[in-house]
């Protein structure tokens, strides 16, 4: 049998390529670092607790300090005097001014013709005339009667004089009998007449007077009456020239020219440019903490003006209460009518009180908890909150000075009661 040899004499060893080497080293490298990556989240996921970025939260610190308790709201610039200007009587109307004039406090503006009440003036002033006129008639028969009167005096007091006399004569006559008795008592009843005649005159003449004074002063009580009504009648008829009660621009004219108007119709209106205030609508949940006087900021341009609360609405509409800010600054420049301005206003200020930033984690939960970081995780903590500002809120209970604490939409931990904060 024939030997026939192998080819193991032939092989030789092949030496691997080091290129594979690398790539396994490197393969085995990014599973390493996948595997340390992914195994606290598939730990949590197999624990059951939820896990959230870092960067999907934002974390403050509860901190102590004044607090601010502040609103912010809307409104628009109005000319703080904008007066509508009405008809004070039946007429026509003639304007002397057009819509965008310039006027000056006290400028004619416009004209009513009404016939009815310059007749009523007249009609009264000639009434005046008439009692001035009768008072002063008064005047004069009262002093012809003071003459009458004196005269009437006069002749009872010669009547007592001369039974006077006659009565000394009868007394010494009777001394020395050349007057008889009878005589004597007639003597003495005609004193007594003359001197009951002169009583009765004084007493006349005193009720005479104060007769008199009455009729006068009733006289001169209906003159000042009707200088009252004439007076105002007067006022009246002056006011058909309607003047200006402010300097400013003329605003809309309400009726045509030459056009009949009732009274009490408006007319026009002037604003006063000089003088701003700012109208705003305050949510009805802060009417009852508003008052007049209160302080407020008004933003405009950047810059803060400082400004009060000058008017405040008894009555609510659609949830919201009307209001007015006025500048105490007259001479701020760069403001329009209508123009939108954010204001705030200051409600109450408190000092040394523990507070955290206004954030969206009070819609979650209304202010009843807040997620407490603690060790990297976030845990659901029941807390109290009192008074809230735009940029703050106050802590009563349940959180700590240096607390931190999630003040992001903590709608995105779905109600969990413990969250880990992944770095």
């Amino acid at each position: 049998m024939a030997y026939i040899p192998d080819t193991s004499a032939q092989d030789s060893e092949v030496e691997r390529p080091k290129k594979n080497k690398i790539l396994i080293a490197i393969a085995s490298i990014l599973i390493l670092i996948t595997i340390s990556f992914f195994a606290p989240i598939v730990g949590q996921w197999a624990s059951g607790q939820t896990a959230v970025s870092s960067d999907k939260i934002h974390i403050s610190a509860v901190k102590q300090g004044d607090f601010v308790r502040d609103i912010s709201v809307q409104g628009k610039v109005v000319a703080a005097r904008r007066p509508t200007i009405y008809s004070p009587a039946q007429g026509t109307v003639t304007y002397l001014v057009e819509s965008g004039d310039s006027v000056i406090e006290g400028q004619t503006l416009a004209v009513i013709d009404s016939p009815e009440l310059k007749s009523e003036f007249a009609q009264h002033q000639a009434k005046l005339n008439q009692l001035d006129t009768e008072l002063q008639r008064q005047i004069i028969q009262a002093k012809k009667q003071d003459l009458a009167q004196e005269n009437y005096l006069g002749k009872a007091t010669v009547v007592l004089n001369a039974a006077k006399r006659e009565m000394r004569r009868s007394e010494d006559g009777l001394k020395t009998q050349v007057v008889s008795d009878i005589d004597y008592q007639k003597a003495k009843d005609d004193l007594e007449n003359a001197l009951r005649e002169y009583r009765l005159a004084i007493k006349e003449v005193e009720l005479q007077k104060e007769s008199q004074k009455f009729e006068i002063r009733t006289k001169e009580l209906e003159l000042e009456a009707q200088k009252v009504k004439v007076a105002e009648l007067e006022r009246q008829v002056d006011a058909l020239k309607i003047v200006s009660p402010v300097g400013g621009l003329v605003g809309n004219l309400v009726v045509e020219q030459k056009n009949s108007v009732a009274k009490n119709q408006p007319l026009l209106s002037v604003v006063d440019l000089s003088k701003y205030e700012i109208e705003m609508q305050i949510p009805e949940s802060y009417s009852d903490d508003l008052a007049l006087g209160m302080l407020a900021e008004v933003n405009l341009n950047g810059d803060v003006y400082s400004g009060e609360i000058v008017a405040i609405s008894p009555e609510i509409e659609n949830g919201r209460v009307a209001g007015k800010i006025r500048f105490r600054d007259d001479t701020i420049q760069g403001l329009r009518q209508n123009q939108r301005l954010t204001s705030r206003i200051v409600l109450e200020q408190k000092e040394n009180i523990a507070y955290l930033p206004h954030g969206q984690y009070l819609e979650a939960y209304n202010g009843q908890f807040a997620y407490v970081v603690k060790e990297g995780t976030a845990v659901k903590t029941p807390i109290k909150i009192g008074l809230r500002s735009i940029g703050q809120v106050e802590v009563l209970s349940g959180l700590n000075i240096g607390d931190q604490v999630i003040t992001s939409d903590a709608r995105i931990f779905k109600d969990a009661p413990s969250v880990k904060i992944i770095q």
